[in-house]
């Protein structure tokens, strides 16, 4: 009898302690047991792995310690070489980003830098010449990517190391032009985080990637990785560089192309995704009372709390980190090169970390799908539909505030703009370029993400400001925008306008040929109006390649210094200058030429084909 009750005793102690290990164990803060995360992250990565992404080297850290550092797919497609996720290099793009905000956070607590100082004071004068409202920028904007500076591509990137310039130059080079007040809508900018970086330079009196070489790298035993990639200074860095990627089709990946950058603090860092890691646990609770980055914690506290928010029921800013809605406060950031692709995820009161790196441009199925995974999501609370605007005041088509205002490529946006469809009261279709993702109201006016592309994760969280009736701005953590701001109609003839254009000026120098050819068979009298129309018709002819090259160049590679498209901007105004001289000699010898009506229509044609052709360029910035 005894023996029976001591089995039953030790059935019911074995049961009480596996219930009580089981309600321990750890996980993610999606729910995931950290014992088996091995097994989920490998199970994730063998759908995409190849299909559509090349490779990638993942991180998980829980309570301070790595529970996952694997490598997947290859860092050499063509020699079969795999990702050794101890040693493979990546460019981290705008991940790079983080490391500029730590270290105005350190010059803060020194008391160097004022966060709502306006940073004329900590720049040499006259160094901004493109502002336009008399609103001082602080420390903070350039944080909040709110200083209101307009996008510029050219001179941010390029693909060959000679033509980089220094941090000081290249700011010079590539400064936008200031086209919102600032403040007021959030419009994601290279130019403000390398701004901040200068000024760290400025008051450090080191250049930038020796600041950050000394009071972070070091100090958190970085090294593998580099702020400022140069193959003369970092050769076995460079040796450890996995190949970068674009994706063709499913299965099929294309050798990319490699990046530098002038204003480098923005995206430059190249480096291992354990390098990684090591800054994402530096910013998380410590296992030690000694704070690595900074010498007082509350300084690490200040950092992680929100900057910005357009709204208290929607994700922010947290000086520079992007908030994200999960199913715990997450604080990320992504990144992207012409060849890679990278997201930064911690989840502070989790003590939890996912660093993914991949050598594949714009991906984000495992980037963002699988820090989704992990994160998880917050249950979207039930709210009565009565008390919530009907969703139908957000139809309509917006852009993003991230864009070029000035210049040609003003017009990229326009082809591209985010759409919003109603499909109930409470429902939305969010739509971009080909990507679609629903979106249900949770509180008035904020839309939560609930199924849809990847591409959408960042932004899960939309905020619609209303006024009047109409809306006038969503507002993200990323990336504001703004309803069209050109009429549908106006957009709708000035295609169609364009097209007529192409078509007249590709097809008249045949037809051309084709009538002078005639005109000799049958003796015809050459009279001199003919030639001007003919030289009309091949600037025409001229004006349309040009455009067509233009195009074609900055689609093959968008990583451009504009000096290399002046000489076609250049052309435009030639070519200007040549229609206008040859109206008017067509004017001059209209009177004098005897033409029958067809003459007459077909070479008033060719003047109005061209006047307008001239008009869209001008409208939409082919001269600037």
């Amino acid at each position: 009898m005894n023996k029976e009750i001591s089995i039953i005793l030790i059935i019911a102690l074995s049961l009480f302690f596996t219930e009580k290990i089981y309600a321990n164990e750890l996980t993610t803060p999606s729910g995931i047991s950290i014992s088996d995360v091995e097994r989920f992250v490998d199970d994730y990565a063998h759908e995409y792995i190849g299909e559509t992404t090349a490779g990638a080297s993942i991180v998980i850290l829980k309570d301070n310690k790595v529970v996952l550092s694997k490598g997947y797919g290859y860092g050499d497609i063509e020699n079969q070489i795999k990702i050794n996720p101890n040693t493979a290099v990546f460019e981290w793009g705008s991940v790079s980003k983080l490391f500029v905000w730590v270290s105005v956070m350190q010059l803060v607590e020194q008391g160097k830098i004022d966060l709502d100082e306006d940073i004329n004071r900590y720049l040499p004068k006259g160094f901004l010449t493109k502002l336009t409202y008399d609103d001082p920028i602080t420390m903070l904007d350039l944080m909040n990517h709110t200083a209101g500076f307009e996008e510029n591509i050219f001179d941010t990137g390029y693909a060959n190391e000679y033509r980089v310039k220094s941090l000081e130059e290249g700011l010079k080079i590539a400064e936008p032009n200031q086209v919102y007040r600032p403040g007021k809508v959030v419009a994601y900018s290279n130019y403000s985080t390398s701004l901040a970086a200068y000024i760290v330079q400025l008051i450090s009196e080191q250049d930038f990637n020796e600041y950050v070489d000394e009071h972070i790298f070091q100090k958190l035993g970085i090294l593998d990785s580099t702020s400022y990639l140069s193959l003369g200074r970092n050769e076995q860095i460079t040796k450890n560089k996995v190949n970068g990627y674009e994706l063709i089709e499913e299965g099929d990946f294309k050798l990319s192309t490699p990046y530098y950058m002038s204003m480098y603090p923005s995206g430059e860092i190249n480096g291992t995704a354990p390098d990684l890691a090591k800054f994402a646990m530096a910013l998380m609770p410590q296992s030690e009372n000694e704070n690595v980055l900074f010498e007082d914690e509350n300084t690490l506290v200040t950092m992680l709390s929100q900057s910005y928010a357009i709204n208290e029921n929607v994700p922010g800013i947290a000086h520079g980190f992007w908030e994200y809605d999960g199913k715990f406060k997450g604080l990320t950031h992504g990144g992207n090169t012409v060849s890679f692709s990278s997201n930064f995820h911690i989840v502070p009161e989790e003590n939890f970390a996912v660093i993914i790196l991949t050598n594949q441009a714009s991906e984000s199925d495992i980037s963002y799908g699988l820090t989704k995974e992990l994160v998880g999501e917050k249950e979207i609370d039930e709210v009565k539909l009565a008390d919530l605007p009907n969703s139908q005041i957000t139809e309509g088509t917006y852009l993003t505030t991230r864009r070029m205002k000035s210049g040609f490529l003003n017009l990229y946006y326009y082809l591209l703009p985010l759409t919003v469809k109603s499909l109930n009261a409470n429902e939305i279709e969010v739509s971009l370029v080909g990507m679609k993702a629903n979106y249900v109201q949770t509180y008035p006016n904020v839309y939560k993400m609930t199924k849809g592309s990847t591409m959408f994760i960042p932004t899960n969280v939309l905020y619609f400001s209303i006024e009047d009736g109409e809306v006038k701005q969503i507002s993200t953590s990323i990336s504001d925008y703004l309803p069209l701001d050109k009429n549908i109609f106006w957009l709708t003839i000035s295609a169609v306008l364009f097209i007529y254009c192409l078509v007249y000026f590709i097809a008249s120098p045949f037809v051309l040929i084709v009538i002078s050819i005639l005109n000799r068979r049958r003796k015809k009298t050459s009279i001199k109006i003919r030639k001007w129309v003919y030289l009309l018709n091949i600037v025409g002819t001229a004006f349309i390649v040009n455009i067509i090259l233009l195009v074609i160049r900055m689609l093959s590679n968008s990583d451009r210094g504009y000096f290399e498209v002046f000489p076609q901007i250049v052309a435009n105004y030639v070519l200007t200058i040549l229609s206008v001289v040859f109206i008017i000699f067509i004017l001059v010898n209209w009177k004098k030429a005897t033409l029958i009506k067809l003459q007459r229509a077909i070479y008033l044609l060719s003047i109005v084909t061209i006047v307008i052709l001239i008009f869209l360029l001008i409208t939409w910035q082919f001269y600037s």
